[in-house]
C-alpha cells in the first residue's frame, strides 16, 4: 500500500465515528453565539461521563474546570471551521481544536484530530458562572 493510500485509509477510519452519526456541522461562530456568557457541561459520548465544565466569558476567552481540578483560562480561536482552545497551562503551546455539530438536535463537538476520535455532548447550558477566583493570565 502506498503512503497516499495509507493516509486515505487512516483518515476514513478516523472519521468513521463521526460518519456513523447523522450530523450537521455548525460554524464555530454559531456555537460561540449559543454559549457566550454561559457555562457549558461537556460529557463524553456515548458514555455520558462528565469531562468538564467551561464558562464562555467572550468569543475569545473561556475558563475550563475539570472535576476535582482548578480553573484554567483559555484563548479561543476559530481557524478552518474549528473552535480551538489554548489554555494557560498547555505545556506544548498547541491549541486543542474541535468541530461543532448537531446530532438529533443535540449540541456536540468532535476532536479535530485524525489520531483520536473523541466526541463530547453538551448536556447542560446554564447562566451560572464557575466562580473562578483568579483572573486570566493571558
Amino acid at each position: 500500500m502506498t503512503i497516499g493510500k495509507t493516509a486515505g485509509v487512516v483518515a476514513l477510519v478516523a472519521l468513521t465515528p463521526l460518519a456513523a452519526l447523522s450530523q450537521t456541522r455548525i460554524t464555530p461562530e454559531a456555537f460561540l453565539d449559543a454559549v457566550q456568557g454561559k457555562t457549558v457541561m461537556f460529557h463524553d459520548y456515548p458514555s455520558g461521563q462528565l469531562v468538564g465544565t467551561e464558562e464562555f466569558l467572550s468569543p475569545t476567552l473561556s475558563v475550563w474546570r475539570m472535576q476535582g481540578r482548578g480553573c484554567v483560562y483559555g484563548q479561543i480561536t476559530t481557524p478552518n471551521g474549528q473552535i480551538c482552545f489554548l489554555y494557560d497551562d498547555d505545556q506544548d503551546g498547541l491549541p486543542t481544536c474541535w468541530w461543532p455539530f448537531l446530532h438529533e438536535d443535540r449540541l456536540m463537538v468532535r476532536l479535530a484530530s485524525f489520531s483520536r476520535s473523541e466526541i463530547q455532548e453538551v448536556l447542560s447550558i446554564t447562566e451560572e458562572g464557575l466562580n473562578c477566583p483568579s483572573t486570566p493570565i493571558s
